[in-house]
């Protein structure tokens, strides 16, 4: 098979899973696969403003948010924003419940709760150490995506509130808070339609289970050898790890670089 696009996760899939580094050989790898011709997608959870070191190894097409905002170079290929009195509902409520709430514009903010699970999410998700300040304009910005902090426990009282809602768990204390779908998979065929891409010509890399649905939909899947067990049960192949090269790994493996 002749592949023409690879996508990949960022967090622990380009990134070292436990520090947050890029190797060497992954940034070859890259480069590699761009000198071929193969096109290259980031598809990550986080917001294109969290993107500078990924945009400098020479990606410059970006699923962000979750599938919520896709751009390449200074082309918006597909956004899904929220309902701004919607969004103001749920604020309101997260308060009311000392609850955090994320928010996705091209940049990142949250809602000023804080608390010790909410960080841990943050680093393991964004690789963050802080919270993100407040942007106290966010309700007249068109946002893409908000995140939940909460418990299983927790969600049922939004559920039970906003009917209109979906909460998707990707993390074991995070869910996205939908009005529309949105994920991975559909910003990828928005991707692979703007560039008129089969998916059986597609890669995909990721770690967590919010890439289960990307790898379930290209030609071939890989998860990372530090990923998520559900993720690597749907996988084509389960490559090493990302502190140990995988993506270099598994491109060679399959004759891809």
């Amino acid at each position: 098979m002749d592949y023409k696009v690879v996508f990949f996760d960022v967090d622990g899939t380009i990134t070292h899973h436990e520090d947050g580094s890029i190797s060497n050989n992954t940034k070859e790898a890259i480069k590699k696969l761009k000198n071929k011709g193969i096109r290259v997608v980031a598809a990550t959870g986080r917001p294109l403003s969290m993107c500078k070191e990924i945009r400098e190894i020479g990606i410059d097409t970006f699923i962000t948010a979750n599938g919520g905002y896709v751009k390449h170079d200074q082309k918006v290929i597909h956004k899904v924003p929220i309902d701004k009195d919607l969004m103001q509902e749920v604020v309101e409520f997260a308060s009311v419940q000392n609850h955090g709430l994320s928010f996705f514009t091209e940049d990142f903010c949250m809602n000023g709760v804080k608390d010790i699970k909410i960080l841990k999410a943050l680093k393991e998700t964004l690789s963050l150490n802080d919270y993100p300040a407040i942007n106290q304009l966010i309700f007249q910005q068109e946002v893409y995506l908000m995140c939940l902090y909460a418990t299983d426990e927790a969600v049922e009282k939004y559920m039970h509130k906003f009917p209109q809602l979906t909460f998707k768990r990707w993390h074991p204390f995070v869910l996205n808070v939908l009005q529309e779908e949105v994920s991975k998979s559909l910003a990828i065929m928005k991707v692979l339609q703007y560039f008129d891409i089969d998916r059986s010509e597609a890669i995909a890399f990721g770690d967590g289970e919010n890439d289960i649905d990307m790898l379930e939909l290209v030609g071939l899947g890989v998860a990372m050898g530090n990923g998520n067990e559900k993720l690597k049960s749907v996988a084509d192949f389960v490559t090493k790890k990302s502190s140990e090269d995988g993506i270099d790994y598994a491109l060679k493996k399959y004759g891809i670089i």
